[in-house]
């Protein structure tokens, strides 16, 4: 599969596919692909720690410590070893398995390895000093990768010594782990820990692209997955031709685009109506959102999603509160109109004017019946392109009846925006799901489960966190993940979800379909925080937009 304008993030089976369409078209084999993931590895390792090159003068060599597994994985583990041992490097193999059951492939690469050195059993290890006293500088896990689908028997007395030694480089008394394709034990769909037991790693390079299970945190309570487990990531290529993935059968090829060039990394691309303006438009014809606002000393969450609408394009904005609040939000807001909203009376009035065609309802709205029968009467409005944001307080007032929220929202321009815990309350047996404990690949994912809660509701879910997963009812999805080098803890602040609900409602008033506004609000949020950096609060984000719209030509 190849991500609509993005970075691709390939399933396990998707990745299977692309290597078997190459090595069937011939213009791949597999030694001469393990040859090259030996080489991206090392490479990686080198880019990652220059020092590891170039061991001071008079010192040792530098030394690494590789445990091979029984399958292909294990065969990229024999190639870098073979290659270290070029470099220089002392270099001790361990296998887990018997070598006649490895692979052709893996079995030509430890033949090779053969003719410098020895393979010891992973059995043969008798406790974790024993492994500790080679001194290594590294520790290279080519145990099991993207094709594990059952959990590891860390039970196993080998395997838990090396499990042990591979988390010893967090408490600095041991070598740094490095993790051919995913750490060992993860699952490659989900990023779930099968079984509970998954290395440790301090870098994890995959090959090709970057898979699901490397970018989606997993909530299973105690089991750190995905990112967590991957330290940094590199994206090794290999020679397989981009080409193939357009070959793929459709179940290959079914899923999981980036959100607007956002994931790892990429500079979007900016759909059309956000292109530069011209001369002959007016205000009215980038759209009127209205954004509700809670009561007095409630509103600072309605002022930032409003602001961030305006930032982002919308032609007018109204903040709507009710009539004790407005002159306290007409104290802090200049360009943002106000108009009383006092109930559904006032709102269904507000409404009538036609030219508002956007709405977000939720943050500091209040989680009382009020709330639920202003959705529901905005959901009703919903005609002739109107869209609609649900966030915060909106989704919480549906807690205990969330069916009558999804009849309202099926077939709708509805974007849900929930968090972790508004998601749990919503869709309380996928959430369950989700926390489960994985016991066996592909396990449930986020992916999943977004996807499953858009069906049900019917309409555009955005299930924020570092890995935000967007879903359609169609079943599209797009993954926007802050993660490794686009990381953006900074958006760990009040008000940052009050502000991406804004810039989805602002891109809604501009023509956006709800996909298209989530995704591209999912990567405009990320970037400005990325931009403006550590001392980040809520109101910096919509005054950064401008700078980066501007960097985008815009």
């Amino acid at each position: 599969m190849v991500e609509r304008n993005g970075t691709e993030v390939l399933t396990a089976a998707q990745m299977r596919a692309v290597e078997q369409a190459a090595l069937a078209s011939g213009r791949a084999s597999a030694p001469a692909l393990m040859e090259r993931a030996g080489q991206g590895v090392v490479a990686a390792i080198l880019a990652t720690w220059p020092a590891l090159e170039q061991p001071e003068e008079g010192a040792r060599a530098r030394r690494a410590i590789v445990l091979c597994g029984p399958g292909n994985n294990g065969g990229d583990g024999f190639a870098v070893a073979r290659l270290l041992h070029v470099r220089g490097w002392e270099v001790a193999v361990y296998l887990y398995g018997a070598p006649e059951r490895l692979p052709d492939p893996a079995r030509a690469m430890y033949d090779r390895w053969c003719e410098i050195g020895p393979v010891t059993p992973a059995e043969a290890v008798a406790d974790v000093g024993e492994l500790a006293a080679f001194g290594a500088d590294l520790f290279i896990d080519a145990l099991f990768g993207i094709g594990l689908t059952r959990p590891i028997d860390m039970a196993k007395f080998e395997l838990a010594l090396f499990l042990k030694f591979s988390a010893r480089w967090r408490q600095g008394s041991g070598p740094l782990t490095v993790s051919v394709d995913l750490p060992s034990g993860l699952c490659s769909d989900s990023g779930a820990v099968l079984g509970g037991s998954a290395m440790m790693a301090a870098l994890t390079v995959t090959f090709h692209a970057a898979k699901l299970g490397h970018l989606l945190t997993h909530p299973a309570p105690g089991l750190a997955g995905g990112p967590l487990r991957c330290g940094q990531l590199v994206v090794a290529d290999i020679g397989l031709p981009r080409a193939d993935h357009q070959r793929l059968p459709p179940e290959a090829r079914a899923m999981l685009p980036a959100a607007a060039r956002a994931t790892v990394g990429c500079d979007p691309i900016f759909p059309g109506l956000l292109a530069k303006p011209s001369w002959r438009l007016h205000k009215y014809t980038h759209g009127h959102a209205l954004v509700l606002a809670g009561g007095a000393g409630r509103g600072g969450a309605g002022r930032l999603a409003a602001r961030a609408a305006l930032r982002v394009g919308a032609g007018l904005v109204t903040l709507g509160c009710p009539s004790p609040a407005q002159a306290e939000n007409a104290a802090q807001l200049n360009a943002v109109m106000l108009c009383a909203i006092d109930g559904v009376g006032d709102l269904a009035r507000a409404i009538e004017d036609r030219r508002i065609n956007a709405l977000c309802l939720g943050p500091g709205l209040g989680v009382d019946t009020a709330t639920r029968h202003l959705a529901l009467l905005a959901l009703g409005a919903l005609s002739g392109g109107r869209a609609l944001v649900l966030d915060a307080d909106a989704l919480t007032a549906f807690d205990e009846t969330p069916e009558a929220l999804f009849e309202a929202t099926r077939g709708q321009r509805v974007v849900l925006t929930p968090h972790g815990g508004e998601f749990a309350r919503l869709f309380p047996d996928l959430a369950a799901r989700l926390k489960a404990p994985a016991t066996e690949g592909p396990a449930f994912s986020r992916v999943d489960a977004a996807r499953a809660a858009a069906a049900r509701a019917g309409c555009v879910l955005l299930l924020k966190g570092p890995d935000t997963v967007i879903a359609a009812p169609d079943g599209h999805c797009s993954l926007h993940a802050a993660l490794y080098e686009r990381a953006a803890p900074w958006l760990a602040t009040a008000g940052s979800g009050d502000v991406l609900a804004g810039l989805i409602t602002g891109l809604l008033a501009r023509g956006f379909d709800p996909m298209q506004a989530a995704e591209t609000a999912a990567w405009l949020h990320v970037e400005a925080a990325r931009r403006f950096g550590a001392g980040l609060i809520a109101e910096d984000l919509p005054e950064i937009l401008p700078e980066i719209l501007r960097a985008q030509g815009l």
